[in-house]
């Protein structure tokens, strides 16, 4: 009577934990929300030091693209970092 009445307790923890992950596991929408910030936070800082880059190349006399290329890289950085650091979480 008591292998009978342990196995029933075993069988009903797997089936609560078999809804939970039922329930905790992403759907389409979630995932779509996921992939959109991975993008927003790598394209950011690249679009940021772009413009910042070419605002300081734009005071600068002559021709020059140094601030606009060395920003464009860090944003290159920077965007990689905040990528790899929220799919780490």
């Amino acid at each position: 009577m008591t292998d009978l009445h342990t196995l029933k307790t075993k069988i009903e923890k797997q089936v609560v934990r078999i809804k939970k992950a039922e329930h905790d596991r992403p759907n389409l929408l979630s995932q779509t929300i996921y992939i959109g910030t991975l993008g927003l936070v790598m394209v950011l800082p690249v679009i940021a030091g772009a413009y910042l880059g070419s605002w300081l190349d734009g005071m600068m006399a002559g021709y020059s693209m140094r601030w606009t290329l060395s920003l464009l890289l860090t944003g290159v950085v920077i965007g990689i970092l905040n990528v790899y650091f929220l799919i780490k979480d």
